[in-house]
């Protein structure tokens, strides 16, 4: 059994530009656009579903597929592993993944392994079998977020076993997907894709990828940008949190006592 402790704050990457783009000569290519670019959270935020529409120009016969790959900010991922020890279980040393997408969604017309084979999307990183997730070369040990002896390294034969619990318990939280019919076609030319975002989604900005197959291979890419952010009297309390952990500590540890000291007060006199 492998169990997730509660990694930190997401790490905010720079954008990438809004573009669309033909990779070949050929003149087939993709458009495409959301119908909201900026989701605000706040503490009624349960969740937001965003549509991705697009067309698809293509003066030849040939047929096309098209494939939406969303994917949110990377953060370290902090792993323990349930082992049995003399009859006893206990949890083995934490696993530190230095890079995971806090979120990773894809959806296309058809089945990943029908529109290109395994090379391709091992190169572009598309589909959950090819997700990249960051794990450094060496092996050493470290002191991460005040748990020592933290095991850093690829961690040899058992790094696909490590790398599919991530995905696991990330796809019970609804943060990994994929959808094989995410895809439609609403008209000729015209499709649309639904990004749900769950209410666990990490703040920051997500990058989102369109692409344009045919016969197996990529032709078109329309790069998109979503920002996530935490509004309102939230966004106050995380940047203070995040900008003075000291203070915030403290302030944290007075409110506490002086709760705990009103509450004394009152149930003493009823």
């Amino acid at each position: 059994m492998i169990a997730a402790l509660p990694p930190p704050p997401p790490a905010i990457e720079a954008p990438a530009p809004e573009r669309s783009t033909t990779t070949t000569s050929g003149q087939a290519r993709v458009a495409a656009a959301m119908t909201n670019a900026r989701v605000r959270v706040d503490s009624s935020f349960s969740g937001a579903s965003i549509v991705l529409y697009g067309a698809v120009f293509n003066p030849t016969d040939t047929p096309t597929d098209v494939v939406v790959v969303v994917r949110g900010p990377d953060s370290p991922v902090r792993l323990v592993k349930k082992t049995r020890n003399m009859g006893i279980w206990l949890n083995s040393r934490p696993v530190l993944f230095e890079g995971a997408p806090g979120f990773y969604m894809t959806a296309s017309t058809r089945p990943l392994g029908d529109i290109a084979d395994f090379g391709q999307l091992r190169r572009l990183g598309v589909g959950l079998d090819h997700l990249r997730i960051n794990a450094p070369e060496e092996s050493r040990t470290v002191t991460r977020y005040g748990v020592r002896d933290v095991v850093v390294s690829r961690l040899g034969e058992d790094y696909l076993d490590w790398r599919r619990a991530v995905i696991r318990l990330r796809e019970a939280a609804a943060l990994y997907d994929t959808a094989a019919d995410g895809v439609q076609f609403v008209d000729q030319g015209l499709f649309r894709a639904e990004i749900e975002l769950p209410a666990v989604a990490p703040t920051g900005q997500y990058f989102a990828e369109v692409w344009l197959f045919q016969e197996g291979a990529p032709v078109s890419v329309s790069n998109l940008t979503l920002t996530v952010e935490k509004v309102g009297f939230e966004r106050d309390i995380y940047e203070f949190a995040q900008n003075r952990p000291w203070s915030y500590g403290v302030l944290c540890v007075l409110l506490a006592a002086f709760t705990g000291w009103g509450a004394s007060r009152i149930f003493r006199r009823n």
